[in-house]
């Protein structure tokens, strides 16, 4: 069978799912008069709310008589993990860099994973039609690139496209004409291996990946390495700790267009997916269970970060969610671990806490997201680092920001235990790359929006494991916490105005132990919220104050993570994100306060 397998990887924002539109559109996917949104690949309700590719889709072309897989990778690196598992289905990558930005934190990411894999990249060199294009500078810093990656010498003979994904065109040189896809069509046939294996013999297929189907269940999706795999043919399953079980294929379904065919057969060298297997796990290795065998999968890089989730104790628990008990919160966190290699949950001390590790704040809060909008309601603790001995996460930051706002880039990161290693001063913006440990990071993202007025651009890669670099400053101002329980009134939130900004509206329900606001000075404050304007029989003789309210803060999933401190919580249900502090009673946390004071007098 004639086939490629290619992946698509690249930095965030650099038009990785906007190129895949115009290659099934110019494949034929689509009628000719078909109405199809843009990014039809991030099909989540939360990649096309973010913008951002979250989870790694199949979909297979047809070019002339060879058939093409492609598989659409995440650009941020909190979703590493789903690059790291999908390459190994793959024999080449295109490797999206944008004309203007050139290489950036993910792309020497997902590139060095593609050398890992033994991959040959093409270098598409994208968004050629934006008006500051700088092709030739782009490539040389891609080959810099490949250079600072050990790239072998034969790798560096690479092929390099030029295109405008929105735009429908590629070409292999700049003088060109700017007409269709065939010419990154004709790369990829021509410079992207096929793949090996003889269909001849029993199968051997390596699960890369797990999707769920509400009619089916559970689908692993892989490609055949060896021999050809058939529906109704009975299997071994090896899983990593090897052992061995007999399963049975059911169904057999092969990537083509925007959706999966049914076949009956699966030769070498395709990406499948298997249905009937009631427990399946990635990473296992589906072979014959007369003669087994298993495929070494390479170990994705591990979680840098934790957060404890728990049950929602509050008093407001259970008005919004459907599911608060902890054997439902469980159930449904050791789920998600089953399709996410990047992701680790273990239990804790308590029955009601469960520790779940990932790559960021960003993979984390997405995981919450997920679980708000299915109807779960629970707290979550602050982020912290996962130590290894002595040592902590070292992370490299790059960030992009204009001059004037150096300085101040520079401050704000030293000050969180950062080092200066690069800058490069570019057309009125800085680019400047700074080693940071990971607890350094942790809110430093809304600091510096704010201290740069929204022009800055951050993005990080982790870079390794390194010495405990000191303490790390935390939040600078203390909270405003509620001292009563109701509705918030605009006269109550009014008197409240020159102590901070508040984050509730008038009729928010609120809690004693709620966090309402934000003070001004360094230490906490308990407040009234709720306090209503007494009325008397005794006229005035001038006006009523006119009660004008600022806007509340809003705050997102990863804004509120990061905002607050090791005392407090989020609380988090279906249409509510709330701050609290963990012991709600005033007395109770000021006697909590008093206990460590003296504990830390002994130390």
């Amino acid at each position: 069978m004639n086939v490629r397998n290619i992946a698509i990887i690249a930095h965030v924002d650099h038009g990785k799912t906007t190129l895949v539109d115009q290659l099934l559109r110019q494949a034929g996917v689509f009628r000719a008069n078909q109405e199809v949104q843009d990014l039809v690949m991030d099909s989540g309700d939360l990649e096309r709310e973010r913008g951002i590719t979250i989870l790694a889709k199949n979909t297979g072309i047809y070019v002339g008589d060879t058939k093409v897989n492609i598989v659409d990778t995440p650009g941020h690196a909190d979703f590493g993990g789903e690059v790291e598992r999908v390459l190994q289905m793959v024999d080449g990558v295109l490797l999206l860099v944008d004309a203007v930005d050139g290489p950036m934190a993910q792309t020497r990411f997902v590139l060095r994973k593609a050398f890992e894999n033994h991959l040959k990249p093409i270098v598409v060199i994208n968004k050629m039609d934006r008006p500051n294009a700088r092709p030739a500078q782009v490539l040389d810093e891609v080959v810099s690139l490949f250079c600072d990656l050990e790239a072998p010498d034969h790798v560096l003979e690479f092929s390099v496209v030029y295109a405008a994904g929105r735009a429908g065109w590629a070409v292999r040189g700049l003088g060109d004409e700017r007409k269709d896809f065939q010419p990154l069509f004709k790369a990829i046939l021509n410079e992207i291996p096929a793949p090996t294996g003889s269909p001849a013999g029993p199968p051997l297929l390596s699960i890369a990946s797990i999707d769920y189907d509400s009619y089916v269940g559970r689908v692993a999706v892989g490609r055949v390495r060896e021999g050809t795999i058939r529906r109704g043919q009975t299997v071994g399953v090896r899983s990593r700790d090897g052992s061995l079980r007999k399963e049975t294929v059911e169904k057999l379904f092969v990537f083509e267009k925007l959706g999966k065919t049914e076949v009956e057969a699966v030769e070498a060298g395709e990406i499948c997916a298997v249905v009937g297997f009631e427990k399946v796990e990635i990473g296992e290795t589906i072979c014959d269970f007369d003669n087994p065998r298993f495929i070494e999968v390479p170990p994705v890089e591990p979680p840098t970060i934790s957060v404890i989730f728990t049950i929602n104790t509050s008093p407001l628990s259970g008005r919004e969610g459907t599911y608060v008990q902890s054997r439902k919160i469980r159930e449904r966190l050791f789920r998600a671990t089953e399709s996410d290699v990047a992701l680790k949950v273990e239990e804790t001390e308590t029955s009601d806490s469960f520790k779940v590790s990932g790559r960021g704040t960003l993979h984390i809060g997405i995981l919450i997201e997920k679980l708000r909008r299915e109807g779960y309601e629970f707290g979550v603790g602050k982020p912290e680092v996962i130590m290894r001995g002595s040592e902590e996460p070292i992370e490299r930051l790059f960030v992009d920001v204009p001059t004037e706002y150096a300085s101040t880039v520079i401050s704000l990161v030293t000050k969180r235990r950062g080092e200066l290693v690069r800058a490069e001063a570019k057309g009125g913006h800085v680019k400047q790359e700074f080693l940071v440990p990971s607890r350094g990071l942790i809110g430093l993202r809304t600091k510096m929006l704010g201290a740069t007025r929204g022009e800055a651009v951050m993005q990080t890669l982790f870079e390794a494991y390194g010495p405990f670099k000191g303490p790390i400053p935390g939040r600078n101002t203390g909270v405003q916490v509620s001292m009563a329980e109701g509705a918030a009134v605009a006269y109550g939130l009014f008197g409240l105005k020159d102590r901070g900004p508040h984050f509730v509206k008038p009729g928010d329900p609120c809690y004693e132990g709620m966090i309402v606001g934000e003070h001004c000075r360094t230490d906490d404050i308990d407040v009234n919220p709720c306090r209503t304007k007494k009325l008397t029989n005794v006229r005035s003789a001038g006006n009523d104050e006119n009660i004008i309210l600022s806007p509340p803060r809003i705050f997102g999933v990863e804004e509120a993570l990061e905002y607050i401190e090791e005392d407090e919580l989020v609380e988090v249900t279906p249409k509510s994100l709330r701050l609290r502090k963990r012991i709600l009673g005033e007395t109770a946390r000021r006697k909590a306060a008093r206990d460590a004071a003296k504990v830390g007098s002994a130390d």
